[in-house]
């Protein structure tokens, strides 16, 4: 069988090294919501119109000059849920008082059962000082939809159900754009407290 010219082959391993760099630059720049925090100009985050714990409207603009500090859960989670609000009370008190200028907010994508009655009482025992958000099912879901927020509804035993989601802490600066994000398996407290501190 006749062989190529080598010329030919330098050039393919020419090309080849030329594409495997440019590929090796660009997975640089993709967000991946699995490692510990990202930023820059991600397309994260969108206009909500919802309802409070007090039964109020309330819309991104509402919260515009503040930060937002927001996260995505449910009422009836049993473990992840409460454990990241406590985290995220916990970071903001040791903010002292540049916690002022940061309005945290839990969203909930279960609508059905965390009406405003529900989230008022869970929010003063979990996470007091914080705004829940809720509203009808499309809204809450666009708003989850905003944010990269997918979940997975489950059947479970008793004929309940929870929800098979993400565990992501999203700060918006005062003009409600994104300015990063934080899996709240991989920091604490005080590294959330610092890394705010630092974003301010």
């Amino acid at each position: 069988m006749r062989r190529p010219p080598l010329f030919v082959l330098l050039a393919a391993l020419v090309l080849a090294l030329g594409i495997g760099g440019v590929l090796w630059r660009m997975a640089d720049r993709v967000p991946r919501l699995g490692s510990i925090e990202g930023s820059g100009t991600a397309t994260i985050g969108a206009p909500f119109t919802l309802i409070d714990q007090d039964g109020h409207v309330r819309r991104t603009r509402d919260f515009a000059g503040r930060y937002m500090l927001i996260y995505f859960g449910y009422t009836h989670c049993p473990d992840v849920c409460p454990m990241t609000l406590s985290l995220m009370a916990d970071a903001l008190t040791k903010l002292g008082p540049d916690a002022k200028r940061i309005a945290p907010i839990f969203i909930t994508f279960d609508p059905e059962r965390d009406t405003p009655a529900v989230l008022k009482p869970y929010l003063a025992q979990v996470a007091p000082g914080f705004t829940g958000l809720t509203g009808d099912a499309a809204a809450v879901k666009k708003a989850a939809a905003g944010y990269n927020v997918y979940v997975h509804k489950e059947l479970l035993p008793g004929g309940t159900y929870g929800f098979n989601h993400p565990s992501v802490i999203y700060l918006m600066d005062p003009q409600g754009r994104f300015v990063t994000y934080w899996d709240d398996t991989a920091i604490g407290p005080d590294g959330l407290a610092q890394a705010l501190r630092e974003s301010l």
